[in-house]
């Protein structure tokens, strides 16, 4: 391979961990790969999520999430082939490798190194069997109740904001879920046409806080603390590696100061190896060597910058931390998480040895999107049991030390400065890539999901739809 001192049979021979792309002797094997290629790559792993964790028809995904969107760069050369028994999705187009997508079970789908042919980790079935799951009351069942809304809802207010929420027609906005929950009960839905209530969503960066909240997890389990150097074993092989001041509190402000590049996606530059922040979403490294290899560039806690480097690191914490219990990292989620608050159809897609991946390749459904918003709102209690420390909401939900515009928490976003004027400035939110959304209103008692890949010009759209809906409301209490 032209540009590579790392060869398939290698790639096979070396176990999860040890292979780093920016060790002194290697190279990942498509550090030369033209954008056309990591296109495919990239095309392959939404198609192939699409085809298995979401059930949908290859064609029908390739053309609704993919083909419309210049940013994925499908190209009409481009061809794929689809393996049911091995559940594997190769993508080709003339002149570059193919990239293969392996699909795996309840860890969802995994771009495969350049060459390589199979993942470098053993699968784990981590689902939570819910065999009464429409019985049980919601929130941690289906059951809806059967009795009016509170008197200080508007019913018709309500539903006229749900029903333009999912009217794409008059927006196009391409929503597909949309759920509102007040004062712990669901009191309003709508979803897409052929869009099933129960199909996990490509949620992109909503899963950084699904990172920060299992950070919460150990630090409620007195595994961690917030202002500890973070345990990165890279980051302390010498005295004087300024990295090691990095602490987990940094990390989750999104201001370690590493000097790592978010180039976007949609330039010209996008698809390319430097693009450090999005190629862990096109190409097949491991995501959590990848982030923790790059250099200092400015001091911990001064600079604030959106960067995959800073969630993927926890990630590697919680991994590092769950494994050195003797516990299943892969199941760890749902063991102290989802299977609690009654999550049922979350996938959480790792990279080819294992590594979440939560920066973007997670799904989950609009009622579990919901009820991890709601876990928020309640501070870290479900029922009687504390899951997330007393002072985790506040945390994630105060701007970070060096966010400018106070827009930045805990890997949540903020309201803090009214940016959105028909917000409260008290909403705090799980945000991905095209649109979709977890807002969380202490002040109104409120958590509002929307999911859906939307073409553009979202922020318009969110501020009516969450302004119509808060002002359905009324004031909590029947003010």
């Amino acid at each position: 391979m032209k540009g590579s001192t790392i060869t398939c049979a290698t790639l096979a021979l070396l176990p999860m961990g040890l292979l780093s792309p920016y060790a002194a002797a290697a190279q990942w094997p498509s550090d030369d790969a033209q954008p056309k290629e990591f296109s495919l790559a990239i095309n392959a792993k939404i198609l192939c999520s699409g085809i298995w964790v979401q059930g949908r028809d290859p064609a029908v995904h390739a053309a609704a999430d993919l083909k419309r969107f210049e940013h994925f760069g499908w190209g009409d050369d481009f061809t794929y082939t689809i393996d049911e028994d091995a559940k594997r999705l190769t993508m080709s187009a003339p002149g570059v490798p193919s990239r293969i997508v392996q699909y795996n079970g309840d860890q969802g789908c995994s771009i495969l190194p350049r060459g390589a042919e199979d993942i470098y980790f053993e699968a784990s079935e981590v689902g939570a069997e819910w065999p009464i799951r429409n019985w049980d009351l919601w929130p941690t069942g289906d059951r809806t109740r059967d009795e009016p809304l509170p008197p200080e809802v508007d019913v018709d207010a309500l539903n006229t904001a749900l029903d333009y929420a999912i009217a794409n027609h008059e927006h196009a906005q391409n929503t597909r879920a949309v759920a509102v929950v007040y004062d712990g009960r669901l009191i309003g839905e709508r979803y897409a046409t052929g869009v099933p209530r129960d199909m996990p969503h490509l949620s992109w960066s909503e899963g950084k806080s699904i990172t920060a909240a299992l950070i919460g997890v150990l630090i409620e389990q007195g595994a961690l603390t917030l202002d500890q150097p973070a345990p990165v074993a890279e980051w302390n092989q010498t005295q004087d590696d300024p990295r090691a001041a990095i602490t987990i509190r940094n990390l989750l402000n999104m201001s370690s100061g590493l000097d790592f590049n978010n180039w976007g996606l949609g330039q010209d530059r996008s698809l390319s190896a430097q693009n450090h922040h999005f190629r862990i979403y096109f190409d097949g490294i491991n995501v959590f060597d990848h982030a923790v290899s790059f250099p200092l560039e400015a001091e911990p806690g001064t600079r604030w910058e959106y960067l995959n480097s800073d969630p993927l690191t926890l990630g590697k914490i919680v991994r590092e931390t769950v494994e050195a219990r003797g516990e299943d990292y892969h199941a760890f989620p749902w063991t102290a998480l989802f299977d609690k608050i009654g999550i049922k159809d979350a996938v959480l897609e790792t990279d080819a040895w294992g590594n979440f991946i939560m920066t973007g390749f997670d799904y989950m459904s609009a009622r579990d999107w919901a009820r991890f918003g709601l876990l928020h709102l309640q501070n870290g209690m479900w029922g009687e049991e504390r899951i997330l420390p007393d002072f985790w909401s506040d945390f994630v939900s105060t701007p970070a030390p060096a966010s400018a515009n106070q827009g930045y928490g805990g890997l949540f976003w903020l309201n803090a400065r009214g940016a959105y004027d028909r917000i409260p400035t008290d909403a705090y939110w799980p945000s991905g890539f095209m649109g979709q959304t977890t807002m969380i209103i202490p002040s109104k008692k409120l958590v509002i999901v929307r999911l859906g890949p939307s073409p553009g010009d979202f922020a318009p759209y969110l501020n009516k739809i969450v302004g119509d809906i808060v002002e359905a409301i009324g004031e909590p209490g029947g003010g």
